[in-house]
């Protein structure tokens, strides 16, 4: 166990003492060589240990990345999303530490028994909501219970948050999240006894410069069959395993195949002025670059990747295909 820390007050009493002669010095060295007692509460035992905490510290992580990554895209300002702490506490303190109102969202997670709670505060919750309404989402809302209309757009957040927790556990347990319940009252979420003891993980998060809170809450009993998987180990390891794998290569390389990508044939350019284009009027000719006889360009995105010519297929229009361009890809690339 750490050495306490003292505060100045304590430290200045101290030091108060032993030049008064009220504290000797070997009375300090005989305390300080006493075996140090960690106290243990047999009320509210320990369920998981350091490593168990370590490892949920770094899935969540991940999981804030990728929720970090979601809201700057989809809210299209500036998101800061990091895990602040996980801690164990009974289920009577992590309710009794909620603000009410809160967006309160109780989810089953089967396979696993039980629900978990994901709470988000209503600075973070209205922050959220005035974005997508088009809003700035500045701060300084009152907090009050959100209206149906606010509901359906935070269960659309709770939704994709869900989905990304879902992601940052596969490692470790397959379970599918689905919301069963909101609430705004704390004291109306009982998904446990009051005394079970729970695993909080505490996300800070920043929208614009609105800043606030997201809770999960995840019972012991709901973590109880995957404990043993709980482990660094054992997720360090599944990571690695998962990245080798090669139906996961497989899968990814089909998804690649199938991704639709712009194929765009350059027939010519030219250059006008600006005075000559506001002179453009209905029957005026444009002379383009091209020759009659040259290679089009054809552009796969915004790159220059083939050379073709111009012809027919049947009755359409078509390409040929002459020349490919290497420049630019990973082979040729210094």
């Amino acid at each position: 166990m750490a050495d306490d820390v003292l505060s100045q007050s304590e430290i200045d009493k101290l030091l108060s003492a032993l030049s008064e002669g009220t504290v000797s010095a070997e009375e300090v060295k005989a305390d300080e060589a006493q075996k140090k007692v960690k106290p243990y509460d047999f009320k509210r035992p320990d369920k998981f240990s350091k490593d168990q905490i370590r490892t949920l510290y770094m899935m969540h992580e991940n999981f804030a990345r990728i929720l970090n990554t979601y809201l700057s895209t989809h809210l299209r300002t500036m998101v800061k999303v990091e895990v602040a702490s996980v801690e164990q506490l009974t289920y009577q303190e992590f309710v009794q530490s909620l603000a009410n109102p809160s967006v309160i969202s109780i989810m089953a997670v089967p396979p696993l028994k039980g629900n978990i709670i994901m709470e988000v505060n209503t600075e973070i919750a209205f922050a959220f909501i005035e974005r997508v309404f088009g809003g700035e989402g500045k701060s300084g809302m009152k907090p009050r219970v959100l209206t149906e209309i606010e509901l359906a757009v935070m269960k659309r957040f709770v939704d994709t948050a869900a989905s990304h927790l879902k992601e940052s556990w596969s490692n470790v347990a397959e379970f599918y999240p689905t919301l069963e319940a909101t609430e705004s009252n704390p004291q109306f979420a009982q998904i446990v006894p009051p005394g079970d003891m729970v695993v909080i993980i505490t996300v800070q998060m920043k929208v614009g410069d609105v800043e606030g809170m997201m809770n999960i809450c995840i019972p012991y009993l709901v973590l109880e069959p995957v404990m043993p998987k709980l482990t660094t180990t054992f997720w360090v390891a599944s990571s690695i395993a998962k990245e080798d794998n090669p139906q996961q290569v497989e899968a990814l390389r089909k998804k690649i195949e199938r991704t639709r990508v712009p194929f765009v044939v350059e027939i010519g350019t030219v250059d006008i002025t600006i005075r000559e284009f506001l002179t453009l009027g209905f029957g005026d000719v444009l002379q383009i670059d091209t020759k009659t006889d040259a290679e089009l360009r054809c552009l796969v995105g915004s790159r220059h990747k083939f050379y073709c010519r111009p012809g027919t297929s049947g009755k359409k229009m078509a390409v040929q295909i002459t020349r490919v361009i290497k420049e630019g890809d990973e082979d040729t690339d210094e």
